[in-house]
């Protein structure tokens, strides 16, 4: 996953230099490397207020640590995305030896992979109690209307304090799925799929008065 069009910095590079680099390539850091060392992150937002004929190495107790290992799985370096709202990943061996960079961009398609995101199919977010969490239930009540769980995802939200169920639909037309959970009091907090249902029913539907008409 490592970005082979994202460049690196030198201490000896300018603050103009960097933040021109960031403006070209749409990022807000950059990793400064010396000697295939990583020496540390730096962010847009502390250049901005100084001098920009300096050169980085003026400002290195500025740049973040923050790194994810070349070893480790790719989730990782979303968390750590999240946590310090990079536009770029910086990835390390042994000994701050400089891999590379991530792209947040890439982070995002390859988690869109894996939790079935990109792929076709239907949306339904639930809301729960946590103890009542059954994946056999929920799965059987998907089946029963001739679907299945391409992928399923739990959430506890700190802010809303609720826990949150989301299932990937091998189809489209889930508005009988929606019903059943419905009927069970399950709380379907949002779906995605029926519209394509109800354009189907309207467009028969339109169909079926214009041979009338006829």
């Amino acid at each position: 996953m490592i970005s082979a069009s994202i460049p690196t910095l030198t201490l000896n590079d300018s603050i103009f230099q960097a933040l021109e680099l960031m403006s070209e390539y749409h990022i807000t850091q950059l990793a400064v490397v010396a000697d295939d060392k990583y020496l540390g992150l730096v962010f847009e937002e502390d250049l901005m207020n100084v001098d920009n004929t300096a050169l980085l190495e003026s400002i290195h107790t500025h740049f973040s640590k923050v790194s994810v290992r070349a070893n480790t799985h790719f989730i990782e370096s979303v968390q750590t995305a999240n946590d310090y709202n990079l536009t770029v990943v910086p990835v390390i061996e042994s000994e701050n030896e400089f891999v590379g960079v991530i792209l947040a961009t890439d982070l995002l398609k390859q988690l869109g992979k894996i939790t079935g995101a990109s792929e076709p199919g239907g949306l339904i977010i639930i809301e729960m109690d946590q103890r009542n969490f059954s994946f056999a239930e929920i799965s059987k009540l998907v089946e029963t209307n001739d679907a299945q769980i391409t992928q399923l995802n739990t959430f506890w939200d700190n802010n809303l304090e609720a826990f949150f169920v989301t299932l990937k639909i091998n189809k489209f037309e889930i508005s009988d799925i929606v019903a059943t959970f419905q009927r069970y009091e399950y709380q379907v907090k949002y779906y995605f799929g029926e519209e394509l249902y109800e354009n189907e029913l309207k467009d028969n539907y339109d169909h079926l008065m214009n041979y009338l008409n006829i």
